[in-house]
């Protein structure tokens, strides 16, 4: 009895797709020069070692090759000063000036490659839609068709008159042989309305986004980039702003996301807020929502006479209870609050829970990995929401 072969599974060695000397080099230099906010020369210097340890490189292609075809593709640009002390950038391709050294930074050509190769990493498995606007449900005066009809009623717009479904109606009413079209006939194609979000990213950036050798920013600013990829890609009427919040909170570009640093500051939620609620009460008919990255502790308040009240020691009772009026605030002006909590500390995680009770939002409690993909579900899930 001949016995029967059993199916399963074969395994063979994984090729790697071919990738030349530049394009290997610069995957690795993308990850080294956002770690270092913009350091050319702190990723350079680190690529050398690299270099050193896993021979990255040999004699047909250096390092200094790399350089100069970051410069030639117009991924970084050479400052120089001129003789009034003032910078001024690198001449024509092949200019190298007159021997002075420049200092070397990002081209806004490599700061959106840095923002899709953010988007690549954490949003990788997404399926782009066509025009990434958000059904509501409702019907009406809309931009989106919804494959309903309705007859035609005064006041509809001619272009949303289905022709073909009016004929059809003409030719059933009136017959063939004596075709006439009338009000009656009209039907129109009912559309469906889009919602708007607007988003505003708070990004911690104290001190402690960087204590006990964990590194939250670089992850934190990774998010901030593939989002603001993400919205200016995929959801064009959508907008986002972003904030960073240290002792006092301020506004900050996409284009400055690759260059964010932690600071030697304390922690104020309640201004990076007032903040972001003043920047969402300035949009007008669209959904509004805040994303907080933080480790959780807020230490720090701003007095009405200018100065600092501080206090990093455990929660202050004065700082917290300013938190939940500002989550209570948001909740009246129907600002859900996203918190991503980075920390695992129990005291924290009890407060960010309350916090978020008082705005009825919503928290996430994570560690750095994963962090993009949750704030990408929530971002999609709050834009399904229906208007009500």
């Amino acid at each position: 009895m001949a016995m029967e072969q059993k199916k399963g599974f074969r395994f063979t060695t994984y090729e790697a797709p071919h990738l030349s000397p530049f394009e290997k080099l610069f995957e690795i230099f993308q990850e080294l020069i956002t770690h270092t906010s913009g350091d050319f020369d702190e990723a350079i210097e680190w690529l050398h070692q690299l270099d050193e340890e896993y021979e990255l490189t040999d004699d047909d292609y250096t390092i200094d090759d790399f350089i100069e075809d970051l410069k030639r593709k117009g991924y970084i640009r050479e400052e120089f000063e001129d003789g009034d002390g003032q910078p001024g950038e690198q001449g024509e391709e092949g200019d190298e000036g007159d021997g002075r050294g420049g200092k070397i930074s990002m081209t806004a050509k490599l700061e959106q490659m840095l923002r899709k190769r953010a988007l690549d990493q954490i949003f990788g498995k997404i399926k782009r839609s066509g025009s990434g606007n958000h059904k509501t449900g409702k019907l009406g005066r809309g931009d989106e068709h919804s494959g309903e009809f309705r007859e035609y009623r005064f006041g509809d717009a001619l272009d949303r008159i289905s022709m073909t479904e009016s004929l059809k109606n003409a030719q059933i009413n009136h017959g063939i042989g004596n075709f006439s079209l009338d009000e009656g006939d009209l039907v129109v194609e009912d559309t469906e309305f889009k919602a708007q979000m607007s988003t505003v990213l708070m990004i911690d950036i104290s001190h402690s986004m960087i204590l006990y050798g964990e590194d939250r920013i670089t992850p934190a600013k990774k998010v901030a980039m593939a989002l603001a990829e993400l919205i200016t890609t995929r959801y064009p009427k959508d907008t986002l702003d972003i904030l960073v919040f240290g002792n006092d909170a301020w506004p900050i570009a996409i284009k400055e996301l690759p260059y964010l640093k932690v600071g030697p500051y304390h922690t104020n939620t309640v201004a990076g807020l007032q903040l972001a609620m003043d920047m969402l009460r300035r949009k007008r008919n669209t959904n509004k929502q805040i994303f907080m990255i933080t480790d959780g502790k807020p230490s720090c308040l701003r007095l009405p006479n200018g100065d600092y009240y501080k206090n990093s020691v455990g929660l202050d009772d004065y700082i917290v209870e300013k938190c939940y009026h500002m989550a209570a605030q948001a909740r009246k002006l129907h600002i859900p609050i996203t918190t991503f909590m980075i920390a695992q500390d129990p005291y924290l995680m009890q407060f960010i829970r309350e916090f978020t009770q008082a705005n009825r939002g919503k928290a996430f409690y994570t560690g750095l990995k994963g962090l993009g993909e949750m704030i990408f579900e929530d971002y999609e899930n709050n834009r399904k929401k229906r208007i009500k």
